[in-house]
């Protein structure tokens, strides 16, 4: 947690500027709900050859605008991650994992215009996992039981046996547009997840473990509707 704490203090320092300033500006809170689709994959080192995993997201956040310009965004979202391997046609093999996360994304939220505002939004993202599951034909899973009956000491498919961690944090970023109205705003958006933990126990702090590396890597649209309480 102790490598969290710089990412804390380069997204939330703008606002302890802004909340010491004493001006006339109108603070707003807003309140709401989002969703859409995403695109996946890890990044596996040793490499693990991958197709798009696409899956879905959708929470609640909260935005409050501390000064013009200027605001932080705090949500709570379901998320669908994960991958799907590519294998030779000729293989006959196929297989794809899904990890669902609940996340918590912390971001600076930078706005340009009034009724119609171009976005940007930056920060850290903590993520917790609630669930996984996978799928793995008979021909792949035939393939694996023949290669470790040959040789049993052999480290074949370690994606598919190690256990997932259950805790994941990472640098999410996203720009796009809202549109004011009386009746709420509307947000659309795109967003990148940029993992900085690993799914899997890493070889860099444990000698017996495969991967050095297996971070999430996500791109995703997002549609909000949010409402002003304040």
């Amino acid at each position: 947690m102790k490598r969290l704490l710089p990412l804390f203090l380069v997204f939330f320092l703008p606002f302890a500027h802004g909340f010491a300033q004493n001006n006339d500006f109108e603070k707003e809170l807003y309140v709401g709900v989002g969703g859409g689709a995403l695109m996946t994959s890890v990044d596996f080192v040793p490499a693990v050859s991958q197709k798009s995993f696409f899956g879905i997201h959708g929470g609640i956040s909260a935005k409050y605008i501390s000064e013009k310009h200027l605001g932080l965004i705090l949500e709570m979202n379901y998320a669908q991650r994960g991958w799907t391997e590519d294998f030779p046609p000729e293989s006959g093999f196929a297989y794809n994992k899904t990890l669902n996360y609940l996340e918590v994304p912390f971001m600076t939220h930078i706005y340009f215009g009034k009724k119609v505002r171009f976005i940007i939004n930056a920060g850290p993202q903590l993520s917790f996992l609630i669930g996984s599951s996978d799928n793995m034909n008979e021909a792949l899973a035939a393939d694996i039981a023949a290669k470790k009956q040959e040789n049993p000491e052999a480290q074949i498919g370690m994606q598919y046996s190690l256990k997932p961690r259950s805790f994941d944090y990472g640098l999410i970023g996203g720009i796009g547009m809202e549109l004011k109205t009386g009746a709420g705003s509307v947000v659309l958006e795109g967003r990148y997840y940029f993992g900085l933990g690993d799914i899997f126990e890493s070889r860099r702090l444990k000698e017996d473990f495969f991967f050095n590396r297996s971070a999430h890597r996500i791109i995703e649209a997002k549609l909000s509707y949010l409402f002003q309480v304040k």
